[in-house]
């Protein structure tokens, strides 16, 4: 069965989170594709709305998410996720992983998009004496 690790980016504070996911709790991932929003109650965040952003298969092949599918492709990169051209105007053609979630699957980038709110403190007349 599919065991996902999710690694979760929080870019209010530049902090990320790393989760194991297997078996029943990891089947919501599958068939999602990169940039859909997602329930965090998936990942024991509840009232928190996550955003997939990549991921990358069990080989290190990442994702990408202009290939359609969620096989594995041979594709004309000139930039972007799967290849760092050194050179300007450089193009070569290289394995990357289509944009749905699969067993094949070993990494899933998140981000938050939407946290619950935190109430603010007041100060109260105790606080100030």
């Amino acid at each position: 069965m599919a065991k996902f690790k999710v690694i979760i980016s929080d870019p209010t504070d530049g902090k990320s989170k790393v989760v194991e996911v297997e078996e029943a709790r990891a089947a919501p991932f599958i068939g999602k594709k990169l940039g859909e929003i997602i329930d965090g109650i998936i990942v024991d965040m509840p009232a928190t709305k996550l955003q997939i952003l990549g991921g990358s298969d069990t080989d290190g092949v990442p994702m990408r998410g202009d290939v359609h599918g969620g096989i594995r492709r041979q594709v004309v990169l000139s930039g972007g996720a799967g290849f760092k051209p050194k050179r300007e105007g450089a193009r070569r053609r290289k394995t990357v992983r289509g944009n749905t979630i699969t067993d094949e699957i070993s990494q899933i980038n998140l981000k938050i998009v939407e946290q619950p709110t935190k109430p603010k403190e007041t100060k109260t007349a105790e606080a100030t004496a």
